[in-house]
């Protein structure tokens, strides 16, 4: 049951770091997007 229990908190905390990068990416795609010199 233990095991079961700090398995769950891993892959949540897995999750949250994934989540997290991928927004940050997002962001840097819209921020480079914003900033390019294309006109």
């Amino acid at each position: 049951m233990k095991k079961l229990l700090i398995l769950a908190v891993v892959a949540l905390g897995g999750f949250a770091v994934w989540r997290r990068l991928q927004q940050d990416r997002a962001e840097l795609d819209l921020w480079t997007e914003a900033t390019s010199s294309d006109s």
